[in-house]
């Protein structure tokens, strides 16, 4: 027989869906970015940055996990708010594992109430990483655990660094052994499932999120309008919605500094993600209030704009 068995036929393979749920910056972005072994889903300081489900593909020859990276947990106020929570118990639908995650170094002695609700209802297995342990006394670290222990039966509690990688192979290897044997979802080469035009959209977020300060980041919504591809250049064109004219006069910056910023970085790393020469064409809109307005957070939402992409995600749906 070839060498180049296909992964389909080795015995025992495993495969499933493992759906990554948190409080606001737990790391559930960089976990997945670093089990994945690039970046999919975007990074930053500030909280609730992730708005839509998020799937990360990995490969390996025992088996296939295919992550959901949802947004942070948290007490909605808004119809971005409520709509985001809303990805998050979508997520817990036809999945195989529940992986919660929680920022070990701000937690106190005690289970999370609001996570704890969320593995009572799920009915499959329920793993518990407890994130950032690098930043952690380890006297604090046990009665933590033992806390979480005591409130849930969980699958398995392990102590990892997402930043660092410690104890994430050891986390992805309990992940498989939990889930069931079957074949792969996705080819053995896929990374994610989302299209690239939704990354650079989620690239250029990031890159103005980390720029911007106070409600910016939050008010931010970045809209793909072209995107072209050609023998030589990728032409992506690119509106960054935000709610009120002070916000576009911070985004575009003195004589468009800060707009400038933003595109050169966030085309140097897509340039390094995609592998293309790219040209990168960046303009600010107002959308009053867009976030408290259903219909806007729909217009301005990933989800339903790819429902227009003809035949990017149709098998997907």
């Amino acid at each position: 027989m070839s060498e180049n068995k296909s992964i389909e036929e080795k015995h025992g393979f495993r495969s499933g869906f493992v759906a990554v749920v948190g409080r606001p910056n737990a790391g559930k972005s960089t976990l997945v970015n670093r089990l994945v072994g690039q970046k999919i889903a975007i990074v930053t300081s500030k909280p609730q940055t992730t708005r839509n489900r998020i799937q990360g593909i990995v490969t390996k020859p025992q088996g296939q996990v295919v992550f959901i990276d949802t947004p942070g947990l948290h007490e909605a106020e808004s119809a971005l708010g409520r709509q985001m929570m809303q990805e998050v118990a979508a997520a817990l639908e036809g999945i195989d594992v529940l992986l919660l995650m929680v920022d070990a170094s701000r937690m106190h002695p005690h289970a999370d109430d609001l996570l704890l609700e969320k593995a009572k209802r799920f009915r499959g297995k329920t793993i518990l990483a407890l994130n950032k342990v690098d930043r952690l006394p380890k006297p604090k670290l046990l009665p933590l655990i033992e806390a979480f222990a005591k409130a849930f039966e969980f699958a398995a509690i392990l102590p990892i660094s997402a930043l660092q990688g410690d104890g994430c192979e050891e986390l992805l290897g309990e992940i498989l052994k939990k889930l069931p044997e079957g074949e792969p979802y996705f080819p053995d080469d896929q990374v994610t499932d989302q299209p690239e035009r939704f990354l650079a959209a989620e690239i250029i977020r990031e890159k103005a999120i980390q720029g911007m300060y106070h409600e910016v980041p939050y008010a931010l919504a970045v809209v793909v309008e072209k995107y072209e591809e050609t023998p030589k250049l990728l032409r992506i064109e690119a509106v960054m919605n935000v709610e009120r004219d002070s916000q576009k006069k911070i985004l575009i910056g003195h004589k468009g500094e800060m707009l400038k910023k933003i595109g050169t970085e966030a085309r140097k790393e897509l340039e390094s993600i995609l592998a293309s020469k790219i040209y990168l064409g960046l303009f600010v809109k107002v959308a009053p209030d867009w976030r408290e307005n259903p219909q806007k957070v729909r217009e301005l939402d990933w989800r339903y704009q790819l429902e227009g992409l003809a035949g990017e995600v149709d098998e997907k749906e």
